[in-house]
Formats: C-alpha cells, structure tokens, sequence
C-alpha cells in the first residue's frame, strides 16, 4: 500500500539510500564532458562548450519538460516511466524546477554543479520544493528515491547538505555513456581512475576523507565538499608521509588515511 500521508509532508532520511552509487565526481565530468564554460557564479549562466552544446536537448516529457544532456534526460524519461507504473500517485504530483543550469554548487566557491552538463534536476511535488538543508524529505521523495537508484541516479539527500530535491546521473552512469560512445567525445579524454578523489568533488565520499583527514589534525569542516581547504589539507598529509604532494586522493593517499 502508498504511504497514504501527504507527500510533502516532511521525515527522516531514509538509513539506507545511494546503495552501490557515487555522485558523478568532477573529474569525470570534465573529463568526459568538458567544462560548460569559464567561469561561474552562483547564478545561472549559459554553457559555452561546443561539443556540449551539441549534446544538450530539450524534451516534453509529459508531466513537464527538460532541457539538458540528450543520455540524460533519455533515462529521465525511462525513470518518470517507472515511476507512473510504481508510484502513480506521486507521477501526477511531479514537477520540475530545473535541470540545465551551468553555475557553481550552492555555498561552494570551487564545486561545478551538475546541473551545469544537464545531468540533475531538482523535483517539486504537488509544485512544492523541498527545503535544502534541514535534515528532511518530503514523503514523495523517499518514495521515489529507491526508483531513480534503480536507474542509476543519485539522490542529493545524502550530500553533507542535504539536497533532496536534487537527483543526478551517478558516476558510474556517465562512465558508462562514454563507453557506449554517447558523449560523443565531447571532452575529449578518458575516464579517471574510479577512486581519485579531486578539488570540486562532493558527498559522503569526501566527508569520509575531511574526517580522516582530521584524525591527523587537519581540523576541517566535514561539510563534504572537496575546497581548497580540503585540498590544502591533503596536499599537508601528503607531504606529511612522503607520498607525491599533488592534492589528489588516489590509492596511495587513501591507504595512507586509512580509508
């Protein structure tokens, strides 16, 4: 039976959420993508990246439409899909407050945010936007949540802010694009190693790092948003233990933290 509450109505984070996913990390994003442009602000600004441009689409999906990256919003439209089978009631209360939006992550003077390639997009329901930042989502999202994960979407409920109006295409999905040559070469290189950790990244991943970091007395924020304090941070251990002070978490600096 549906969770007969209202679905704006405001819970807990799911204990369990994200299983076996990443938050697409920025160097796969500029990577693969390329940069949208050269400089961002807090605001929306246009992309200026040609080969992005070229991939960018703008799609009636029903309920509302997108503009953004064609392999996304493609497995939007699968998703949305999968939603009105799953969970009807909450399909016809969907709606959509943005997907492409080339500007920085919100609070971070370094993070890109996916909404800059076209790959996120943030819900309203029932034209109601969850509140960043309190520790709660709304009923509609939790339920909806294990869907976007089944397609290999990222829910932003378990960024350090949590961010539940915001799901993104997950790093082994925009990998995996690439593979398919869905990219179209747009940013010219290969994929990272998976588990480089660089400034611009976000999420548990990197709370999991500032924390590490802090047993060794780096005393950072655990925000969970890869800066140029965190980086500082990192490039101190790193010198610390002798290991190639570039600011850049690989096997070797993670074996190092522990982590």
């Amino acid at each position: 039976m549906p969770e007969t509450r209202p679905l704006t109505d405001l819970v807990a984070i799911p204990p369990v959420i994200n299983v076996g996913l990443n938050a697409a990390r920025q160097s796969t994003m500029l990577s693969l993508l390329g940069n949208p442009r050269n400089n961002y602000t807090d605001d929306c600004q246009a992309v200026e990246h040609p080969g992005l441009k070229r991939l960018i689409v703008l799609k009636d999906l029903g309920i509302f439409k997108v503009r953004g990256l064609a392999p996304a919003v493609d497995s939007l439209e699968r998703v949305l899909g999968d939603i009105r089978v799953r969970a009807p009631h909450v399909h016809q209360a969907l709606g959509s407050a943005g997907m492409l939006c080339a500007r920085l992550v919100r609070g971070s003077a370094t993070s890109i945010s996916n909404h800059s390639w076209g790959t996120a997009i943030d819900l309203t329901l029932n034209g109601e936007l969850d509140r960043r930042g309190d520790g709660k989502v709304q009923v509609g999202l939790t339920q909806i949540s294990p869907i976007f994960n089944d397609h290999g979407w990222f829910w932003g409920a378990a960024f350090r802010t949590e961010d539940a109006m915001h799901f993104e295409a997950g790093d082994g999905m925009i990998r995996k694009w690439h593979a398919d040559g869905l990219l179209g070469g747009a940013g010219g290189g290969t994929a990272p190693v998976d588990d480089l950790l660089t400034m611009g990244d976000r999420g548990p991943e990197v709370s999991t790092l500032q924390t590490r970091l802090n047993v060794f007395g780096a005393g950072l924020e655990v925000d969970g948003v890869f800066g140029t304090g965190t980086r500082a941070a990192v490039v101190a251990f790193q010198r610390s233990k002798g290991l190639t002070a570039d600011g850049v978490v690989g096997p070797k600096t993670r074996e190092a933290l522990g982590f």
